[in-house]
Protein backbone atom coordinates (compact mmCIF):
# COMPACT_ATOMS: atom_id res chain seq x y z
CA UNK A 1 0.00 0.00 0.00
CA UNK A 2 1.38 3.40 -1.11
CA UNK A 3 1.71 6.07 1.62
CA UNK A 4 -0.75 8.28 -0.02
CA UNK A 5 -3.74 5.29 -0.17
CA UNK A 6 -2.51 4.79 3.80
CA UNK A 7 -3.44 8.69 4.64
CA UNK A 8 -5.65 10.09 2.54
CA UNK A 9 -8.31 9.13 4.47
CA UNK A 10 -6.98 10.60 7.43
CA UNK A 11 -6.70 13.70 5.71
CA UNK A 12 -10.67 13.97 5.75
CA UNK A 13 -11.40 13.13 9.18
CA UNK A 14 -8.49 14.97 10.96
CA UNK A 15 -9.43 17.29 14.17
CA UNK A 16 -7.02 19.27 15.66
CA UNK A 17 -5.77 16.82 18.39
CA UNK A 18 -4.69 14.88 15.58
CA UNK A 19 -3.71 17.48 12.85
CA UNK A 20 0.01 18.06 14.06
CA UNK A 21 0.94 14.28 13.57
CA UNK A 22 -0.29 13.86 10.27
CA UNK A 23 0.78 16.97 8.63
CA UNK A 24 4.26 16.18 10.09
CA UNK A 25 3.51 12.62 8.44
CA UNK A 26 3.22 14.43 5.00
CA UNK A 27 5.85 16.51 5.78
CA UNK A 28 8.63 14.07 6.20
CA UNK A 29 6.97 11.98 2.86
CA UNK A 30 7.49 15.51 0.88
CA UNK A 31 10.37 16.14 2.03
CA UNK A 32 11.96 12.86 0.41
CA UNK A 33 9.49 12.61 -2.35
CA UNK A 34 9.32 16.25 -3.75
CA UNK A 35 12.54 17.02 -5.69
CA UNK A 36 11.51 20.92 -5.62
CA UNK A 37 10.50 20.65 -1.97
CA UNK A 38 13.84 18.64 -1.19
CA UNK A 39 15.88 20.94 -2.74
CA UNK A 40 14.57 23.99 -1.01
CA UNK A 41 15.37 22.02 2.43
CA UNK A 42 18.59 21.31 1.35
CA UNK A 43 19.10 24.96 0.25
CA UNK A 44 17.86 26.24 3.40
CA UNK A 45 20.65 23.44 5.40
CA UNK A 46 17.74 21.91 7.19
CA UNK A 47 17.61 18.04 7.99
CA UNK A 48 14.02 17.73 7.53
CA UNK A 49 14.36 14.36 10.76
CA UNK A 50 15.70 17.39 12.94
CA UNK A 51 12.37 19.29 13.10
CA UNK A 52 9.71 17.84 15.79
CA UNK A 53 7.00 20.46 15.60
CA UNK A 54 4.23 22.06 12.42
CA UNK A 55 5.67 25.42 13.15
CA UNK A 56 9.43 24.38 12.75
CA UNK A 57 8.55 23.37 9.20
CA UNK A 58 9.69 25.49 6.05
CA UNK A 59 6.66 26.82 3.86
CA UNK A 60 7.48 26.51 -0.03
CA UNK A 61 7.00 30.09 -1.50
CA UNK A 62 4.41 29.81 -3.82
CA UNK A 63 6.34 31.76 -6.47
CA UNK A 64 7.83 28.48 -7.46
CA UNK A 65 4.90 26.89 -8.84
CA UNK A 66 5.13 29.44 -11.57
CA UNK A 67 8.45 28.03 -12.57
CA UNK A 68 8.55 24.63 -10.97
CA UNK A 69 6.67 20.87 -11.56
CA UNK A 70 5.60 20.61 -7.87
CA UNK A 71 4.94 17.24 -7.85
CA UNK A 72 5.53 14.88 -4.90
CA UNK A 73 5.62 10.81 -5.94
CA UNK A 74 6.09 9.48 -9.79
CA UNK A 75 2.65 9.79 -10.44
CA UNK A 76 1.79 12.05 -13.98
CA UNK A 77 -0.55 15.02 -14.41
CA UNK A 78 -4.34 14.43 -14.28
CA UNK A 79 -5.31 17.89 -14.63
CA UNK A 80 -3.06 20.45 -14.59
CA UNK A 81 -4.10 24.02 -12.93
CA UNK A 82 -3.25 27.25 -14.33
CA UNK A 83 -3.80 30.93 -12.43
CA UNK A 84 -5.23 33.73 -14.29
CA UNK A 85 -2.70 36.08 -13.25
CA UNK A 86 -2.63 39.87 -15.41
CA UNK A 87 -1.24 40.29 -18.58
CA UNK A 88 2.50 39.70 -18.93
CA UNK A 89 2.84 37.37 -15.83
CA UNK A 90 3.91 34.11 -15.25
CA UNK A 91 1.07 31.64 -14.18
CA UNK A 92 1.56 29.64 -11.89
CA UNK A 93 0.52 25.67 -12.27
CA UNK A 94 -0.51 23.03 -10.21
CA UNK A 95 -0.15 19.30 -11.50
CA UNK A 96 -2.94 17.52 -9.84
CA UNK A 97 -1.84 13.38 -10.40
CA UNK A 98 -4.98 12.82 -8.63
CA UNK A 99 -8.10 14.48 -9.32
CA UNK A 100 -10.25 11.91 -6.88
CA UNK A 101 -8.44 13.78 -3.94
CA UNK A 102 -9.48 17.49 -5.32
CA UNK A 103 -13.06 15.99 -5.20
CA UNK A 104 -12.68 14.58 -1.64
CA UNK A 105 -11.37 17.92 -0.43
CA UNK A 106 -14.24 19.92 -2.30
CA UNK A 107 -17.42 17.64 -1.77
CA UNK A 108 -15.61 17.59 2.25
CA UNK A 109 -15.25 20.99 2.49
CA UNK A 110 -18.80 22.44 1.00
CA UNK A 111 -20.71 19.94 3.15
CA UNK A 112 -18.56 21.06 6.28
CA UNK A 113 -20.24 24.93 5.60
CA UNK A 114 -22.62 24.64 3.11
CA UNK A 115 -24.27 21.36 3.41
CA UNK A 116 -25.15 18.75 0.48
CA UNK A 117 -24.90 20.27 -3.21
CA UNK A 118 -27.85 18.17 -3.83
CA UNK A 119 -30.02 20.85 -2.04
CA UNK A 120 -28.64 23.97 -4.27
CA UNK A 121 -29.14 25.25 -7.70
CA UNK A 122 -25.84 26.35 -8.79
CA UNK A 123 -25.50 29.45 -10.89
CA UNK A 124 -21.98 30.73 -11.99
CA UNK A 125 -21.11 34.06 -13.49
CA UNK A 126 -17.66 33.52 -14.10
CA UNK A 127 -16.20 35.40 -17.26
CA UNK A 128 -12.70 35.83 -17.59
CA UNK A 129 -12.68 31.71 -15.68
CA UNK A 130 -14.72 29.80 -18.45
CA UNK A 131 -12.67 31.43 -21.32
CA UNK A 132 -9.70 29.53 -19.48
CA UNK A 133 -9.99 25.88 -20.15
CA UNK A 134 -7.22 25.50 -16.84
CA UNK A 135 -9.27 27.29 -14.09
CA UNK A 136 -9.50 25.10 -11.33
CA UNK A 137 -12.78 27.71 -10.20
CA UNK A 138 -14.46 26.51 -13.87
CA UNK A 139 -13.36 23.24 -12.51
CA UNK A 140 -14.52 23.40 -8.79
CA UNK A 141 -17.97 24.47 -9.97
CA UNK A 142 -18.65 22.00 -12.89
CA UNK A 143 -17.88 19.29 -9.87
CA UNK A 144 -20.50 20.94 -7.13
CA UNK A 145 -23.24 20.87 -10.66
CA UNK A 146 -22.58 17.38 -10.88
CA UNK A 147 -23.08 16.62 -7.48
CA UNK A 148 -26.18 18.60 -7.51
CA UNK A 149 -27.98 16.76 -10.21
CA UNK A 150 -30.00 19.79 -11.02
CA UNK A 151 -30.71 20.59 -14.61
CA UNK A 152 -31.01 24.39 -13.91
CA UNK A 153 -27.46 24.46 -12.79
CA UNK A 154 -25.41 26.77 -15.35
CA UNK A 155 -22.33 28.97 -16.41
CA UNK A 156 -22.60 32.25 -17.63
CA UNK A 157 -21.04 34.94 -19.26
CA UNK A 158 -22.42 37.84 -20.29
CA UNK A 159 -26.21 36.48 -20.47
CA UNK A 160 -26.95 38.59 -18.29
CA UNK A 161 -30.85 38.82 -18.94
CA UNK A 162 -31.20 34.99 -18.96
CA UNK A 163 -29.85 34.57 -16.35
CA UNK A 164 -31.78 36.81 -14.68
CA UNK A 165 -35.17 35.31 -15.85
CA UNK A 166 -33.56 31.88 -14.84
CA UNK A 167 -33.24 33.58 -11.11
CA UNK A 168 -36.54 34.74 -10.92
CA UNK A 169 -38.30 31.60 -11.71
CA UNK A 170 -36.40 29.27 -9.18
CA UNK A 171 -37.49 32.09 -6.83
CA UNK A 172 -40.96 31.63 -7.77
CA UNK A 173 -40.54 27.89 -7.46
CA UNK A 174 -39.00 28.44 -3.61
CA UNK A 175 -35.58 26.62 -5.14
CA UNK A 176 -32.22 27.22 -2.94
CA UNK A 177 -30.34 29.25 -5.29
CA UNK A 178 -26.32 29.22 -4.95
CA UNK A 179 -24.94 32.12 -6.91
CA UNK A 180 -21.19 32.43 -7.41
CA UNK A 181 -19.17 35.13 -9.97
CA UNK A 182 -16.34 36.84 -9.89
CA UNK A 183 -15.99 40.80 -8.39
CA UNK A 184 -16.58 42.62 -11.94
CA UNK A 185 -19.12 40.38 -13.08
CA UNK A 186 -21.48 40.32 -10.27
CA UNK A 187 -21.64 44.24 -10.52
CA UNK A 188 -22.18 43.90 -13.99
CA UNK A 189 -25.30 42.43 -13.40
CA UNK A 190 -26.24 44.41 -10.39
CA UNK A 191 -26.21 47.51 -12.56
CA UNK A 192 -29.27 46.40 -14.75
CA UNK A 193 -31.11 42.98 -12.60
CA UNK A 194 -32.22 43.48 -9.17
CA UNK A 195 -33.48 40.23 -8.26
CA UNK A 196 -34.70 39.40 -4.27
CA UNK A 197 -32.26 37.24 -3.60
CA UNK A 198 -32.79 37.11 0.27
CA UNK A 199 -33.31 33.62 0.61
CA UNK A 200 -30.23 32.82 -1.79
CA UNK A 201 -26.52 32.12 -0.87
CA UNK A 202 -24.22 34.73 -3.23
CA UNK A 203 -20.77 34.56 -3.23
CA UNK A 204 -17.51 36.44 -4.40
CA UNK A 205 -14.29 34.74 -5.74
CA UNK A 206 -12.58 38.34 -5.93
CA UNK A 207 -11.06 39.56 -9.16
CA UNK A 208 -11.96 42.87 -10.99
CA UNK A 209 -9.60 41.89 -13.98
CA UNK A 210 -9.04 45.62 -15.03
CA UNK A 211 -12.62 45.85 -15.73
CA UNK A 212 -13.60 47.81 -12.89
CA UNK A 213 -12.23 50.41 -10.47
CA UNK A 214 -10.76 48.55 -7.53
CA UNK A 215 -13.07 48.33 -4.53
CA UNK A 216 -12.51 47.57 -0.92
CA UNK A 217 -14.48 44.47 0.30
CA UNK A 218 -17.00 46.56 2.50
CA UNK A 219 -17.57 48.77 -0.49
CA UNK A 220 -18.32 45.90 -2.97
CA UNK A 221 -20.65 43.82 -0.82
CA UNK A 222 -22.77 46.92 -0.04
CA UNK A 223 -23.32 47.38 -3.78
CA UNK A 224 -24.22 43.72 -3.25
CA UNK A 225 -26.52 44.03 -0.60
CA UNK A 226 -28.17 46.61 -1.73
CA UNK A 227 -28.95 45.58 -5.21
CA UNK A 228 -29.47 41.55 -4.16
CA UNK A 229 -31.59 42.62 -1.14
CA UNK A 230 -29.36 40.32 0.84
CA UNK A 231 -28.14 40.72 4.51
CA UNK A 232 -24.85 38.99 4.06
CA UNK A 233 -22.71 38.66 1.02
CA UNK A 234 -20.41 35.64 1.39
CA UNK A 235 -16.48 35.35 -0.35
CA UNK A 236 -14.49 32.43 -1.48
CA UNK A 237 -10.87 31.93 -0.54
CA UNK A 238 -8.79 29.63 -2.56
CA UNK A 239 -6.19 29.29 -5.28
CA UNK A 240 -4.96 27.48 -8.43
CA UNK A 241 -1.63 25.95 -5.57
CA UNK A 242 -4.27 24.27 -3.47
CA UNK A 243 -6.78 21.73 -3.21
CA UNK A 244 -8.95 23.01 -0.74
CA UNK A 245 -10.82 26.47 0.09
CA UNK A 246 -11.71 28.79 3.00
CA UNK A 247 -15.29 30.59 3.05
CA UNK A 248 -16.28 33.58 4.48
CA UNK A 249 -19.76 33.17 5.80
CA UNK A 250 -21.06 36.56 7.44
CA UNK A 251 -18.06 38.86 8.59
CA UNK A 252 -15.31 38.97 6.29
CA UNK A 253 -13.56 36.15 8.37
CA UNK A 254 -12.61 33.33 6.40
CA UNK A 255 -12.89 30.02 8.17
CA UNK A 256 -10.80 26.66 6.76
CA UNK A 257 -11.60 23.16 6.62
CA UNK A 258 -10.14 20.73 9.75
CA UNK A 259 -7.08 19.55 7.09
CA UNK A 260 -6.65 23.23 6.24
CA UNK A 261 -4.29 25.05 9.00
CA UNK A 262 -3.21 29.06 8.40
CA UNK A 263 0.09 30.43 10.35
CA UNK A 264 0.62 33.94 10.02
CA UNK A 265 4.76 34.74 9.42
CA UNK A 266 6.96 37.83 10.35
CA UNK A 267 6.77 39.69 6.36
CA UNK A 268 10.32 40.42 7.65
CA UNK A 269 11.38 37.09 8.55
CA UNK A 270 9.74 34.50 7.07
CA UNK A 271 10.70 31.55 9.60
CA UNK A 272 9.24 33.69 12.49
CA UNK A 273 5.74 33.77 13.70
CA UNK A 274 3.02 36.03 14.96
CA UNK A 275 0.49 36.09 17.62
CA UNK A 276 -3.14 36.68 16.92
CA UNK A 277 -4.41 39.92 16.01
CA UNK A 278 -1.07 40.84 13.55
CA UNK A 279 -0.79 41.34 10.42
CA UNK A 280 2.04 39.05 8.44
CA UNK A 281 2.14 36.82 5.19
CA UNK A 282 -0.49 34.02 5.09
CA UNK A 283 1.34 30.55 5.33
CA UNK A 284 -1.28 27.86 4.43
CA UNK A 285 -0.84 24.00 5.17
CA UNK A 286 -3.14 21.99 3.22
CA UNK A 287 -3.34 18.48 3.68
CA UNK A 288 -4.93 17.20 0.81
CA UNK A 289 -2.00 18.77 -1.45
CA UNK A 290 -0.32 15.40 -0.45
CA UNK A 291 0.67 14.84 -3.95
CA UNK A 292 1.98 18.45 -4.59
CA UNK A 293 3.09 20.66 -1.42
CA UNK A 294 1.22 20.65 1.40
CA UNK A 295 3.01 23.67 2.92
CA UNK A 296 2.83 26.75 0.99
CA UNK A 297 3.52 30.40 1.56
CA UNK A 298 1.56 32.93 -0.44
CA UNK A 299 2.07 36.27 -1.30
CA UNK A 300 -1.17 37.21 1.11
CA UNK A 301 -1.43 39.66 4.02
CA UNK A 302 -3.81 38.41 6.30
CA UNK A 303 -4.70 38.34 9.88
CA UNK A 304 -5.77 35.89 12.23
CA UNK A 305 -8.13 35.66 14.67
CA UNK A 306 -7.85 33.93 18.11
CA UNK A 307 -11.03 31.43 17.22
CA UNK A 308 -8.70 30.48 14.30
CA UNK A 309 -10.44 32.76 11.54
CA UNK A 310 -8.57 35.08 9.20
CA UNK A 311 -9.23 38.00 7.26
CA UNK A 312 -7.44 38.84 3.89
CA UNK A 313 -5.68 42.28 4.19
CA UNK A 314 -4.01 42.64 0.91
CA UNK A 315 -1.15 41.81 -0.94
CA UNK A 316 2.36 42.14 -0.49
CA UNK A 317 4.31 44.90 -2.66
CA UNK A 318 5.25 43.91 -6.23
CA UNK A 319 3.49 40.38 -6.10
CA UNK A 320 0.79 39.56 -8.87
CA UNK A 321 -2.30 40.26 -8.64
CA UNK A 322 -4.26 36.91 -8.76
CA UNK A 323 -7.74 35.60 -9.73
CA UNK A 324 -8.61 37.11 -5.85
CA UNK A 325 -7.50 40.47 -6.37
CA UNK A 326 -6.47 43.34 -4.09
CA UNK A 327 -9.92 44.43 -2.82
CA UNK A 328 -9.74 44.23 0.84
CA UNK A 329 -8.01 47.17 3.28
Amino acid sequence: MSFVTAVKDKIFSVSNNNFEPLALEIFYYQSSQNPVYKDYLHFLNINPKDLQKVDQIPFLPIELFKNHKIITGNGNPEVIFESSGTTGTIPSRHYVTDAAIYDQSLLHGFKHFFGDPEQYTFLALLPSYLERKTSSLTYMMQKLMNMSHNEDNGFYLYEHDILADKMERLIKQNKKIFFIGVSFALLDFADKHHPDLSNAIIMETGGMKGRRKELIRDELHGILKSSFNTPHIMSEYGMTELLSQAYARHDGLFEAPPWMRLMIRDANDPFAWLPSGQTGGLNIIDLSNINSCSFVATQDLARQTADGRFEIMGRFDNSDLRGCSLMYE
